[in-house]
């Protein structure tokens, strides 16, 4: 069996004193490999250290956050994008908008997604996206890249199945599926139910949105059996079957072979 953590930043702080048994954990549990995305311009360097220290086990993409988005955002882009000509990155993330928090960036956020998008479109990279308190306004800025045959994934995915439908006609795309689908009230268990399982990716967001029975503590890859067990429930499926499907869509989603992950 083979799991996939197609979105994790075990690259942070948090991971500092015990990465390598955080990644000997994941193995146990059969996930052989994590994509990582980039928060900003500090992240860089730490998640290309992860990478080089174990090459085989990680994934790495190129973005800016949303929540990371202010006044300089341009200036951030620009030293960004200079990355792609020295690494190789399989997609473009994490990108998105966020107006949970904080509206003090709203065009801001809109005009570096839109650009971002832009990078994908130039590259033929599929999208890491987020979205929180944006629906519309995602919508409305992918629209605008529809004839490009956009791909890539709804991060943490939470909205309605019609949400999820109305999504998926902006696109080849993906929901990913965390920690979250194990909250009690979260809702997220009667979506999954309805979103085809072909659809559907394996995430932790790690270190955060740790699942039922973990949470409150730090989350790891290591993590992705639970929610996968979760998933098979839900649908009345088996763990390997979750394993198999997922695991075939990370590799479409990513653009790459299954190979990668042995």
């Amino acid at each position: 069996m083979i799991l996939v953590d197609t979105h994790s930043h075990i690259y942070e702080k948090d991971f500092d004193e015990d990465i390598a048994d955080v990644v000997a954990r994941m193995r146990e549990q059969s996930v052989l490999h994590a994509f990582l995305p980039n928060i900003d311009l500090e992240s860089v360097d730490r998640m290309l250290a992860l990478k080089n220290a174990f090459p085989s086990y990680f994934s790495i993409m190129m973005g800016l956050h949303p929540t990371s988005v202010n006044a300089d955002y341009k200036s951030v882009l620009e030293q960004l994008y200079l990355n792609f000509a020295k690494y190789d990155f399989c997609a473009i993330g994490e990108i998105g908008l966020d107006f949970y928090w904080d509206k003090s960036f709203v065009t801001e956020q809109i005009d570096s997604f839109e650009t971002q998008v832009g990078w994908a479109v130039e590259k033929g990279l599929p999208l890491s996206i987020h979205s929180r308190k944006a629906t519309p306004e995602i919508i409305r800025s992918l629209k605008k890249f529809q004839k490009s045959k956009l791909k890539g994934v709804f991060h943490s995915f939470s909205g309605s199945i019609e949400t999820a439908n109305e999504l998926s006609l902006l696109g080849d795309f993906y929901f990913g599926i965390n920690g979250v689908v194990t909250f009690k009230n979260a809702g997220v268990a009667q979506v999954v139910e309805q979103i085809p399982l072909d659809r559907i990716v394996l995430e932790t967001d790690a270190p955060y949105l740790t699942p039922v029975p973990f949470r409150g503590k730090r989350n790891e890859s290591a993590y992705i059996k639970i929610i996968a067990e979760k998933i098979a429930e839900i649908k009345g499926i088996t763990l390997e079957e979750v394993a198999t499907v997922t695991t075939k869509n990370a590799a479409n989603l990513w653009n790459c072979s299954e190979d990668l992950f042995v």
